[in-house]
């Protein structure tokens, strides 16, 4: 069975990516949690990722790390990772690609914690950009595949790779067009994103540089998560 390590679920985002794809295809794994710890976590990780980060996925002699390799291993033997329709593939490869990539103004000013809501004191005009690109990818997959998911009817590895922006959005109340928040609300109800943050929500674990990368842009209005310890 495949080995998934990943970090705390309330703050991880690339951790989110693989888990919520195999645990959406019913890819079965066990899960490896390693909570961040202050300072740099590159040690401690490198004892099971080459990069000192995570997710790392271990399948016996195969170490695969970043999100979007183990993407593309699970591909090589599991159907529904991508797309089945070539243009659609084609296309959700390309988006997925930019997101991995890409949107570094909503990484830094947003950063995931699942469990909070945040008042932005402003929306940069960076950070809008940012949003009317995600906004402008998510119309142009639905429009052109049908729905309800970003390429066609199954949930595929571009959905997860924006599922930690759903997490985002809901985290600091960004704005979306009416198309684009159908699919938000949709991916919210996926039941492996409610485990996702059900599991969050219950992590007493606190790591300040995360709690203080989510205050800088704002106050924290509400706080859903177990009390920390």
């Amino acid at each position: 069975m495949y080995q998934l390590h990943i970090a705390n679920k309330n703050y991880s985002s690339w951790s989110l990516r693989p888990w919520v794809l195999m645990k959406t295809l019913d890819i079965p794994f066990a899960e490896a949690l390693h909570p961040f710890q202050s300072g740099n976590n590159h040690d401690l990780f490198q004892h099971f990722s080459p990069s000192g980060r995570v997710p790392t996925l271990n399948d016996g002699a195969a170490v695969v790390w970043d999100s979007l390799a183990i993407t593309e291993y699970l591909a090589d033997t599991h159907a529904g990772v991508w797309p089945e329709q070539h243009h659609a593939r084609a296309w959700a490869r390309c988006a997925a690609a930019e997101m991995h990539a890409g949107f570094t103004i909503l990484r830094n000013l947003c950063p995931m914690n699942c469990g909070v809501r945040v008042r932005l004191s402003a929306l940069p005009a960076a950070l809008l950009e940012d949003l009317a690109r995600l906004d402008e990818l998510w119309q142009q997959g639905l429009a052109s595949f049908g729905g309800p998911f970003l390429a066609g009817p199954a949930f595929s590895a571009v959905d997860a790779f924006f599922a930690p922006v759903v997490f985002r959005i809901q985290t600091y109340g960004l704005p979306l067009s009416d198309v684009s928040r159908a699919w938000y609300h949709r991916m919210l109800a996926q039941p492996a994103m409610e485990q996702w943050y059900r599991d969050a929500l219950a992590e007493e674990w606190r790591e300040a540089s995360h709690e203080d990368e989510s205050l800088a842009q704002g106050e924290i209005i509400e706080d859903f998560r177990s009390r920390a310890q």
